[in-house]
C-alpha cells in the first residue's frame, strides 16, 4: 500500500483527476453563467459539460483513467476495478479539484453573471423523490455506456471511448438540467455548493448521498450482466438465424462449440 501511493505514477493519477475536475467544473458551470446580454440555452450547456469531459478523458484517460466523477470511481471500486486506497485518493482529488473549479470561476466572473454559479436544485416543482429517480437514471446510463466503451473483452468496434463518455453526458443533461439543473456528478454539485455556501437543498442529499450508494449497486449488477455475455475462452457462439441452415441444423438455434467445426 506505502508503495503504491509514493510512485510516481499514481501520484500522477491522483493530480490528474485533480486537475481534470476543476477544467471540467470551470467550463461546464461557466457555459451556465447568466451573462445579461446572452442567456444560455440549454443546448449550450449540454455540449459544454459533453465536450468538456471527453475532451478531459481523452486527454488524460491514460494517466488516471479519466474518471472525474465520485460516483464513477465508486461504481468502479464495487466492480472490483480499482482498490480502495485508488478510490479514496481520486475522490478526495475530484472533490479538491471541484472546489478549486468553482472558486476559480467565481473569482473570474463579473457580479452581475454569476448568480448562483450553476448550483443544483429541485426545479420546475421537481420532488426530492422524482429527482433520485431522474438523477440515478442519468448517472447510469453514464456508467453504462462508460464500462461498455472501455471493455477490453469486447471484440466489435467500440470506435472513440472519449467521444461516447462526452455524447452520454449532452445526452444526460438535455433532460436533466430541467429537473435538478444536471449534475450526474457529486463532485459538479459539491464544488459550486462549497464556494456559494449553499448547503441547505434538499438535492445535495440526492448527490452526496444516495446518488453514489445506489450507481454503485447498479453496477455490480451491470458488470454480471456484461461478464454473463463474453464467451469463456476456446468457445465461440454462432448466432443462426429463421429462415437460414447451418451444417445441416435448424434455424432459431445458436450453437456453441469449443475447437473446430467442420461441415461436411
Amino acid at each position: 500500500m506505502r508503495k503504491e501511493v509514493c510512485s510516481v505514477a499514481f501520484l500522477k493519477a491522483v493530480f490528474a483527476e485533480f486537475l481534470a475536475t476543476l477544467i471540467f467544473v470551470f467550463f461546464g458551470l461557466g457555459s451556465a453563467l447568466k451573462w445579461p446580454s446572452a442567456l444560455p440555452s440549454i443546448l449550450q450547456i449540454a455540449l459544454a459539460f459533453g465536450l468538456a469531459i471527453g475532451t478531459l478523458a481523452q486527454a488524460l484517460g491514460p494517466v488516471s483513467g479519466g474518471h472525474i466523477n465520485p460516483a464513477i470511481t465508486l461504481a468502479l471500486l464495487v466492480g472490483n476495478q480499482i482498490s480502495l486506497l485508488r478510490a479514496a485518493f481520486y475522490v478526495a482529488a475530484q472533490l479538491a479539484g471541484a472546489i478549486a473549479g468553482a472558486g476559480v470561476l467565481y473569482g473570474l466572473a463579473p457580479l452581475n453573471a454569476r448568480g448562483n454559479l450553476a448550483v443544483n436544485s429541485l426545479n420546475n416543482n421537481t420532488t426530492q423523490g422524482q429527482a433520485m429517480v431522474v438523477e440515478l437514471i442519468l448517472t447510469f446510463q453514464l456508467a453504462l455506456c462508460i464500462f461498455s466503451s472501455t471493455d477490453s473483452r469486447r471484440t466489435s468496434p467500440v470506435g472513440s471511448p472519449a467521444l461516447s463518455i462526452g455524447l452520454s453526458v449532452t445526452l444526460g443533461h438535455l433532460v436533466g438540467i430541467y429537473f435538478t439543473g444536471c449534475s450526474m456528478n457529486p463532485a459538479r454539485s459539491f464544488g459550486p455548493a462549497v464556494v456559494m455556501k449553499r448547503f441547505g437543498s434538499a438535492h445535495w442529499g440526492v448527490q452526496g448521498v444516495f446518488l453514489p450508494v445506489g450507481l454503485s449497486l447498479c453496477t455490480v449488477y451491470l458488470s454480471s450482466l456484461l461478464r454473463a455475455h463474453v464467451p469463456s475462452p476456446g468457445s465461440v457462439t454462432f448466432p443462426v438465424w429463421e429462415g437460414e441452415e447451418f451444417c445441416g441444423l435448424p434455424g432459431n438455434l445458436h450453437v456453441s462449440f469449443e475447437g473446430s467445426l467442420v461441415c461436411l
